[in-house]
C-alpha cells in the first residue's frame, strides 16, 4: 500500500499556502501604512483597492489587460530561473518587443498578428546578450542584465527621435513625446476584442491579450515539464556541473534560456501597447512591469500555471490602488502597493519556514 505523503512534503500544497501567507501579511502592512498616512480614511482606502477590481465590467476588462504583460513577464524571469539564471532584465526585454511591435504596426502597416511576432523576436534578441556574456565569459547576468535595461530605454528613445513617423505628431496629433495613436495610424495592428468589450460593458481595455498570455503559460509549463528540453534546463539550473558530466550542453541551454525568456518579455511589451489604449512615452526611467514580474515569478515559485494567478492578484492590487485617489495621493499608492506586492514576493521564504515547522512537528510527534 502506497504511504500517503505528510503535509510537508506536500510542495504544492505548501507552496499554494506559502502564497496565500506572504499575501495576507502584505495587505496587512499595506494597511498599517495607510493607518500612518490617513488614519481617518484608511478604511475606504483598503476597501477602494480591495473590491474596486470587481466593482464593475469595465474595472475587471482592466484587470485582465494588466494581467496579460505581468503573466508573461513573470513567465520570463521563471523560465530563466529554472536555469539558474535571474533575468533582471525583463523591463529592457519587454521595451525593445514594444519598440518592435509598434515599428510594425506604425512604420510597417502590419497586421496585429505579425506585430506580436516581432515583439517576440525583439525581445529573445535583446535576451542573448546576458546569456551569451554568462556563457562564454562567465559575466554575472544580473549586472549585464541591468545595463541592458538602460541601454535599451535609451535606445527606444533615440530611434524614436529619429522616426518622425512613429511620432503621434505624425499622425495628426499634437504630441510629439509619444508613440501614433494606433487608431490613426494602423487599426489592423489592435489586437482583436472579439466581442469581449460588449461582454465587459463596452469596456476600452479588455481583448483577447489575456487569453494569449495563459495559452503562452500553458506552452511554456508543457515545455517544462514535458519535453527532453525542458529537462535539460532544469538540469542546468539545479546543478550545471553535474549536468555538464551528464552529457547536457550547460551553456547552449544558459543562451537559449535567456533567449526565450527575453521573448516571453517581448511579447507582454507587444499584448500592452497594441491594445490601442496606452500609446508609449518617451520615458527618463526603466518601465516598471517587468521588474513587477519578478514577484510575480516568486509569488507563483517560477511555476507557469501559478505564475497566471499571482499576476492576476497584483494587477487586481495595481487596478484597486488607482482607485485609492483623491484620498491618498499617488506617491502614497505606489508605496502602498509596492510593499504589498515585494512582500507577497516572499511565498519563497515563508515556504521554507513552513517546511521548517512542519518537519520540525513531525519529529517531535515521532519521537513521542
Amino acid at each position: 500500500m502506497k504511504q500517503k505523503k505528510s503535509l510537508a512534503e506536500n510542495g504544492m500544497l505548501i507552496s499554494i499556502l506559502a502564497s496565500v501567507i506572504s499575501i495576507v501579511v502584505g495587505l496587512l502592512f499595506g494597511f498599517i501604512l495607510l493607518m500612518i498616512l490617513n488614519p481617518a480614511k484608511a478604511g475606504i482606502g483598503m476597501s477602494a483597492m480591495l473590491t474596486t477590481g470587481f466593482s464593475s465590467m469595465d474595472q475587471f476588462g482592466k484587470v485582465l489587460y494588466q494581467s496579460a504583460p505581468l503573466m508573461l513577464c513573470g513567465l520570463s524571469v521563471g523560465f530563466a530561473s529554472k536555469t539558474g539564471m535571474f533575468n533582471i532584465g525583463a523591463s529592457g526585454q519587454y521595451t525593445i518587443g514594444a519598440f518592435c511591435a509598434l515599428v510594425g504596426a506604425i512604420a510597417l502597416q502590419l497586421p496585429w498578428y505579425c506585430c506580436l511576432v516581432l515583439a517576440l523576436v525583439g525581445g529573445g534578441v535583446w535576451g542573448i546578450f546576458p546569456g551569451l556574456f554568462k556563457a562564454v565569459f562567465n559575466v554575472n547576468e544580473v549586472i549585464t542584465s541591468i545595463m541592458f535595461n538602460w541601454i535599451g530605454m535609451f535606445m527606444v528613445n533615440l530611434l524614436y527621435a529619429n522616426m518622425p513617423i512613429m511620432l503621434a505628431s505624425a499622425w495628426g496629433a499634437s504630441n510629439s513625446d509619444r508613440s501614433a495613436a494606433l487608431s490613426a495610424a494602423n487599426r489592423g495592428a489592435i489586437i482583436p476584442k472579439a466581442g469581449l468589450d460588449k461582454l465587459f460593458g463596452n469596456s476600452s481595455w479588455i481583448n483577447i491579450s489575456v487569453f494569449i498570455a495563459i495559452l503562452v503559460a500553458v506552452i511554456v509549463w508543457f515545455i517544462l515539464e514535458k519535453t527532453t528540453f525542458g529537462y535539460e534546463l532544469k538540469a542546468c539550473g539545479l546543478n550545471k556541473e553535474a549536468s555538464r558530466y551528464a552529457g547536457i550542453n550547460a551553456n547552449r541551454n544558459i543562451v537559449v534560456s535567456m533567449i526565450i525568456a527575453g521573448g516571453l518579455s517581448g511579447l507582454g511589451g507587444g499584448l500592452y501597447y497594441l491594445a490601442g489604449t496606452i500609446q508609449y512615452v518617451l520615458e527618463k526611467r526603466i518601465l516598471s512591469m517587468g521588474f513587477n514580474g519578478i514577484p510575480v515569478s516568486l509569488l507563483a515559485n517560477s511555476n507557469p500555471i501559478g505564475t497566471i494567478f499571482s499576476s492576476l492578484f497584483i494587477s487586481y492590487i495595481q487596478v484597486g490602488g488607482s482607485a485609492m485617489q483623491p484620498n491618498f495621493s499617488s506617491e502614497s499608492t505606489d508605496i502602498i502597493i509596492a510593499v504589498i506586492i515585494y512582500l507577497a514576493a516572499f511565498a519563497l521564504l515563508t515556504r521554507g519556514l513552513i517546511v521548517r515547522l512542519l518537519t520540525g512537528r513531525n519529529r517531535k510527534e515521532g519521537k513521542a
